[in-house]
């Protein structure tokens, strides 16, 4: 029932997990950088936020690697 093409849907879909994938990270990150104070450096480098940073960097790199292969997806064959 619906009006889409195949492409523009797939496209969308695309989109939508894009957006979808950068916020649930965002929201994330903020969340436990701010509920936490491990964001914020206070004087001196905690433990905490060491720790906080790697996750950052870790999570990030696999944000980053989950988009390339949304984005570089094979067209499929209907």
């Amino acid at each position: 029932m619906s009006s889409f093409e195949p492409e523009i849907r797939d496209y969308l879909r695309k989109v939508l997990r894009t957006i979808s994938a950068c916020m649930l990270f965002s929201l994330f990150h903020m969340t436990v950088g701010i509920y936490f104070n491990w964001a914020f450096f206070e004087g001196q480098i905690r433990t905490g936020n060491i720790i906080y940073y790697l996750i950052l960097l870790i999570s990030l790199a696999g944000l980053i690697y989950y988009l390339y292969k949304v984005w570089s997806e094979a067209k499929k064959d209907v």
